[in-house]
């Protein structure tokens, strides 16, 4: 199985919106979409939470 998969594929929007709110803590402006503007140091924050 690939890492990437859900095994419940429902539980997206939720783990959608607890990586939106987990990003917002660290002090993140992640945005819906496309985050490629994102700096090294914004992107590595963000890295232990995915």
């Amino acid at each position: 199985m690939s890492k990437n998969n859900s095994v419940v594929p429902q539980a997206r929007a939720a783990l959608d919106q607890f990586k939106m709110e987990a990003a917002r803590e660290v002090g993140v402006n992640l945005k819906q979409g496309y985050n490629g503007d994102l700096t090294s140091k914004e992107a590595g924050s963000l890295e232990h939470l995915c």
